[in-house]
């Protein structure tokens, strides 16, 4: 997949408790049937993940995600989609791969489990390494960082050394700041702001605002259902500043937008 044009990552949560979305695809029929959909909607990406990361949420067990989560991997890749697995797990990690996964979404940047990096070095799949504050369960007690944006940039700059050591090129891993992960609202926006700078770490740079709670903090405290417009605004912020993922909830409405802003861009 090249990036000559902004890719849209449509998530699939087949968890019963995931923060805007929990139990409304956690039957893999209705999460196979997610997904099949984001991709007719134009989705370039389906990320399958079965153990929510919401500020407070508990680690699910490899063993239960993979239950949840292969068969509907499976199904995907199977109609000749591209197919990202979420999670923190090297089992689950290595399960999904077998079954088509193309991506490894890790929050945790491939830290989390020790085995981690050895999957994703001896397989041909991609990554995205996101920066996380903490663990989900306490990320947001008072997150602090000395400089938000030079502290992301450079442990994600250490994170591509590690990978790159282990013969992962570039051109394989994508990276995420990690918006609402361990950030307060001026941290999440400084980071939007900057976000043309995470580019210089020559990987492709995902983003992921849609449905956030920072976006109810600026909008009367919307409920996530009602945070569309906000995500949106966020996403094409990003893009504008050199983003070439947007990983959202909303995949045809996302899908306008983007075609919309990238059509006004190209004009001449």
């Amino acid at each position: 997949m090249t990036l000559d044009r902004p890719r849209v990552m449509g998530i699939v949560n087949v968890t019963p408790d995931s923060f805007s979305d929990g139990g409304e695809a956690f039957d893999q029929e209705a999460a196979i049937q997610r997904g099949s959909l984001f991709a007719k909607q134009g989705a370039d990406i389906i990320d399958v993940g079965g153990e929510s990361t919401r500020p407070g949420s508990k680690p699910v067990a490899p063993d239960e995600q993979i239950k949840r989560i292969v068969p509907v991997i499976d199904a995907l890749a199977g109609r000749g989609l591209c197919v990202s697995a979420d999670t923190r797990s090297a089992r689950v990690m290595a399960a999904a791969i077998e079954a088509g996964a193309a991506i490894i979404n890790d929050v945790s940047a491939l830290t989390s489990d020790s085995e981690a990096v050895n999957v994703v070095a001896g397989s041909q799949a991609s990554v995205v390494l996101m920066h996380m504050q903490g663990e989900p369960h306490s990320m947001q007690d008072s997150p602090h960082y000395d400089n938000v944006t030079q502290d992301v940039f450079e442990y994600l700059s250490r994170r591509i050394d590690v990978l790159v050591a282990r013969g992962i090129g570039k051109e394989r891993i994508a990276i995420d700041p990690g918006i609402g992960f361990g950030k307060t609202l001026e941290h999440n926006l400084a980071l939007l702001n900057k976000t043309h700078l995470f580019c210089e770490l020559g990987c492709a740079v995902l983003i992921g605002v849609s449905r956030k709670s920072f976006l109810a903090k600026l909008s009367n405290d919307v409920q996530p259902q009602e945070r569309l417009p906000g995500s949106l605004a966020a996403g094409l912020a990003a893009l504008s500043k050199g983003a070439g993922i947007l990983r959202v909830h909303d995949v045809a409405e996302t899908v306008q937008a983007v075609t919309v802003w990238q059509s006004i861009e190209n004009a001449r």
